[in-house]
């Protein structure tokens, strides 16, 4: 099943989750259209090449990861978008696109936009392009760890 591997580690780790069903959608505006979720809460992790390293980026459905801010971040040029073959491997369990927000899972750093922190609710792809997971903010930090970044500092 698509997905099993975020769901089972939810219910081991005792978090509250609802799982929000809705027609397939590829994108994550659309997905939240579609869902009826607001865009603010909905996260979409993007997966970026920091030197020979995968990290997760995860922001609400309207941002766009800004690479200068994260060149300055890690004090590197070498930071570029990864290709689907660089990271296909990783999400066996996930419908590509549908990927959730947990690089904790899948071995890989994770950075939040702090607009994610903002909403009591977080919003997310479960692993397929039908269903979505919505959890309090404050349980995905405390499974994820993340670092938390804003995103709309212009460098």
């Amino acid at each position: 099943m698509k997905g099993e591997k975020l769901l089972d580690y939810l219910v081991k780790n005792n978090v509250k989750f609802e799982i929000i069903h809705h027609p397939v959608a590829f994108s994550s505006t659309k997905t939240a259209q579609v869902a009826h979720v607001h865009g603010r809460e909905m996260a979409k992790p993007v997966i970026v090449k920091i030197g020979n390293k995968l990290v997760m980026v995860v922001m609400t459905a309207n941002q766009k990861v800004n690479l200068s801010l994260l060149k300055a971040l890690y004090q590197t040029d070498d930071v570029e978008l990864a290709s689907e073959t660089d990271f296909i491997r990783r999400f066996g369990d996930c419908e590509m696109g549908a990927m959730p927000p947990f690089g904790n899972l899948y071995g890989m750093d994770e950075l939040v936009s702090d607009d994610l922190t903002k909403d009591e609710a977080i919003v997310f792809n479960a692993g397929t392009h039908t269903e979505l997971i919505r959890m309090k903010y404050r349980d995905f930090e405390n499974l994820v760890h993340p670092r938390i970044v804003n995103f709309k500092i212009s460098l």
